[in-house]
């Protein structure tokens, strides 16, 4: 059943702790019995922070030149993949900015066959490349990626359109989604919240959007401005804790509404409170993606201001991740895909 918007908007408006608490729970229950309390880890790499679009929330814009652009090579993208194998992750994320050009599509064909000749197959692949045309979608899911996010921040077509240029085009973005899912991805997506002009029955609709593609996977945040990009205004009046509020409201209702898709709680969550990750698990999230790039150039992928973990490795990261989820009596689903059970039952 559609969920009723009225309902979205009342969870998203709560604010008093006692009843953000029992949404909280509320949305946990659901999760429990739908999708368990078992966390996917997603293994993050940043491959590129080289993007020919110019978003005016994003600070690897093209037009910030504040950031020394790069691509890590092939070896040291397989090597990290390995790593990330030995570990036991069972999957990893391939992230970077978009591109088009054909040594770009080539590249990111080359490493996802050398990720699952690496691994025997075992690793399963998220990309996270934004929109390209449907022969490279094709291309990608048959050298071995199966999950594909391609988030659109917004479902509102004006407020879409007063974050990007002239040049960015909301209904070409939507329909990139019907052409993953028509490639046989499992599709993902996924929105900003606390947008400046944003209203609550926005993000309501959202998740009304998220209900009518039936999409399979959520990757969502708080919006947290940035310096370089040209709503820098934003950044001296930005609250942090009405922002995490936010962004766990949004898991939570997403949760309660659409039961057993995946949920990925983000740093962003993280860059708002230390156990931020953990809260976005609580309030329903059951995804995790500890970033395992080298530290060398994760100063050159800040997509917002205050992102965690900057010189944290990926050994000791999963460490201190290991210990955190085991604090709030969650396991770790070593070796596993995690693959969306809501994309299970569809396909069958």
């Amino acid at each position: 059943m559609r969920p009723d918007k009225s309902e979205l908007i009342r969870m998203l408006s709560l604010s008093t702790e006692e009843d953000l608490n029992a949404l909280y729970k509320a949305a946990y229950e659901i999760k429990k019995q739908y999708v368990g309390t078992k966390v996917y880890f997603r293994g993050l790499i940043e491959l590129s922070n080289i993007c020919t679009k110019n978003c005016y929330y994003c600070g690897i814009r093209k037009a910030n030149p504040d950031f020394e652009r790069y691509t890590i090579s092939m070896d040291e993208a397989l090597a990290e993949a390995q790593w990330c194998h030995e570990q036991r992750y069972g999957s990893l994320v391939i992230q970077a900015g978009e591109r088009t050009d054909p040594d770009w599509v080539n590249f990111i064909e080359e490493l996802l066959l050398g990720i699952k000749q690496l691994s025997d197959g075992n690793l399963g692949i998220t990309l996270s490349l934004g929109e390209q045309e449907e022969d490279v979608y094709r291309r990608w899911f048959d050298a071995g990626a199966h999950r594909y996010l391609l988030r659109v921040e917004t479902t509102n077509p004006k407020l879409y359109k007063a974050l990007h240029p002239a040049d960015h085009d909301f209904e070409y973005r939507k329909n990139c989604l019907k052409l993953l899912r028509k490639t046989g991805y499992q599709v993902g997506t996924g929105v900003m919240v606390g947008l400046p002009g944003q209203t609550v029955e926005d993000i309501a609709d959202d998740i009304l959007f998220f209900y009518d593609e039936d999409v399979d996977m959520l990757g969502m945040g708080p919006y947290i401005p940035h310096h370089g990009t040209p709503l820098n205004h934003l950044v001296e009046s930005f609250d942090a804790d009405y922002a995490l509020t936010m962004g766990l409201k949004m898991i939570a209702s997403c949760r309660i509404a659409l039961k057993d898709v995946n949920i990925a709680t983000t740093t962003a969550l993280q860059a708002l409170h230390p156990e931020g990750r953990e809260l976005g698990l609580l309030a329903g999230a059951n995804v995790l993606m500890p970033n395992i790039t080298d530290t060398k150039y994760r100063e050159g992928y800040q997509l917002y201001e205050g992102k965690p973990c900057m010189d944290e490795n990926a050994d000791q990261c999963i460490g201190c991740l290991s210990r955190r989820i085991e604090s709030i009596g969650e396991t770790i689903g070593f070796d596993e895909w995690g693959d969306s059970r809501h994309f299970d039952a569809r396909v069958k």
